[in-house]
């Protein structure tokens, strides 16, 4: 078939292409004579375009240039990074195509009349012009070099934080974990009761209830707290409690982290930059308007705004992962 569906097209294609890369040349198919023998002589590189936008479709005479194309390929997922460009171009050129078609049968209909068309052409545009204001003014707040300003500001030279290795054994009651703790003391294998009476499976699989190297903030406060109070080679002398039960722990080792190199943290630091950016930019553009707000019945309200969260958006009352991976059902003390 000569098309695939829009939605075949732009949410299960994907190739990520950049404006760069998008030049005619790179749409060209292969020549039979690329595949000269080793001796041959090398054909003279090709002149460069006259043109780099050129025209590369047209509808009822409307034009389709090679920036069209450009610009839906940036807009596809990355998943569809292994397409060639050979055979991705006649893609993006049908649904420019079949596009244009549509907007022209609407017009026909009168349809850009429409009061439900108006507005959403009225929000498609508003929500546009957002995003280019905010690229322009964001997106050197958050280049590369801001991002490395960052990383030699915050991160290199700079000492990394405590880590412990510790294991665990962890069970239903206290009485259990005061009995393992005594048991332990008189000279007990660890590893041997965690396999006994551990519920954390994951780690007693990763080897005796081992949890590997942690920083604090990996597990919940409560476990966090009593372990890095711990000296190396030390049992918990009393239980320690959390939501998913008792946890008798040993520290096996402490260290402090090496700095996180660049290219760990780099999307971290750009994203932070950009969210710092957006919120400076709208507080701004906020700031220079007159704003009246009404409650829902059309009377007055107060000028100022609803008080924001004090969790931000998508944040989680859970911490990060521990280094030892867990399987399901088992509830190990950082609560993943």
């Amino acid at each position: 078939m000569r098309r695939s569906s829009p939605a075949a097209l732009f949410s299960a294609a994907a190739f990520f292409l950049s404006a760069s890369a998008l030049t005619p040349a790179a749409f060209a198919a292969p020549h039979k004579k690329d595949a000269v023998a080793a001796d041959a002589k090398p054909a003279a590189a090709p002149a460069a375009p006259k043109d780099n936008n050129p025209v590369v479709a047209s509808v009822n005479g409307q034009p389709i240039h090679l920036d069209d194309v450009r610009a839906a390929a940036q807009a596809l997922p990355e998943d569809m990074r292994s397409v060639p460009p050979q055979m991705l171009f006649p893609m993006l050129v049908n649904q420019l195509i079949d596009q244009k078609a549509l907007v022209i049968a609407a017009k026909k209909e009168g349809l850009e009349k429409d009061p439900a068309a108006q507005k959403a052409m009225q929000a498609a545009a508003d929500q546009a012009l957002q995003n280019v204001y905010l690229s322009r003014i964001v997106g050197p707040q958050a280049d590369d070099a801001a991002v490395k300003d960052v990383y030699a500001r915050d991160y290199a030279g700079k000492p990394g934080e405590e880590e412990i290795h510790a294991r665990h054994i962890l069970v239903a009651d206290e009485k259990t974990a005061q009995d393992i703790i005594k048991q332990l003391k008189a000279g007990a294998d660890f590893a041997t009761l965690a396999k006994k009476y551990s519920t954390d499976k994951a780690s007693v699989d990763a080897g005796g209830g081992d949890l590997g190297w942690f920083k604090k903030g990996d597990m919940l406060p409560e476990f966090s707290n009593a372990a890095f109070a711990m000296k190396k080679g030390e049992i918990s002398d009393k239980p320690v409690h959390t939501r998913y039960g008792w946890h008798v722990i040993q520290v096996l080792d402490t260290r402090i982290s090496p700095p996180p190199a660049f290219d760990t943290v780099a999307a971290q630091i750009r994203q932070k930059l950009i969210q710092t950016g957006v919120h400076a930019a709208v507080d701004k553009a906020v700031a220079q308007v007159k704003v009246q707000r009404f409650n829902p019945d059309g009377t007055p309200a107060s000028d100022k705004p609803a008080p924001a969260s004090s969790a931000p958006a998508g944040s989680s009352p859970v911490p990060a992962q521990a280094a030892a991976p867990t399987t399901p059902g088992t509830t190990p003390p950082n609560g993943n």
